[in-house]
């Protein structure tokens, strides 16, 4: 775990983020090992903005590594802000509910809570295949 806050911390310092002044850092831990990073990049038209989350999973996706065991994200906030909507959908796109998420400022990781309980009602590919039951 040490490792990947550590991680999350370091990407954290490339953050661009002109706009919001609020440097956010990522590590994702992929069940075959591999760990990556990524942090929040701002856009003047701020729906292009990437969160730190979403540019770390896109980093392991893009190097062929496609299922998540573990995420941190490393903010200065206390307490840690917990990963958006978007980024929450995201990883339920690539770990099962039970891929743990570690809430951590530079102090260290504050909270360690699982996926479900963050997405308790979370869409899942499933659900495109599914046609809905009308009642009689």
């Amino acid at each position: 775990m040490n490792k990947l806050f550590e991680a999350a911390k370091k990407a954290r310092l490339n953050s661009y983020s002109p706009y919001s002044n609020y440097k956010v850092g990522a590590a994702v831990l992929m069940k075959d090992g591999s760990i990556f990073g990524g942090c929040n990049v701002e856009n003047s038209t701020y729906g292009a903005t990437v969160c730190a989350e979403r540019t770390a999973i896109l980093s392991a996706i893009a190097q062929g590594s496609n299922e998540i065991a573990e995420i941190c994200v490393v903010t200065d906030a206390t307490p840690p802000w917990p990963p958006c909507g978007l980024c929450r959908q995201t990883l339920t796109e690539f770990g099962d509910g039970n891929v743990k998420v570690h809430l951590a400022n530079l102090s260290g990781v504050k909270e360690s809570l699982k996926l479900k309980d963050l997405m308790p009602y979370a869409f899942l590919p499933e659900h495109l295949s599914k046609k809905s039951k009308k009642k009689k």
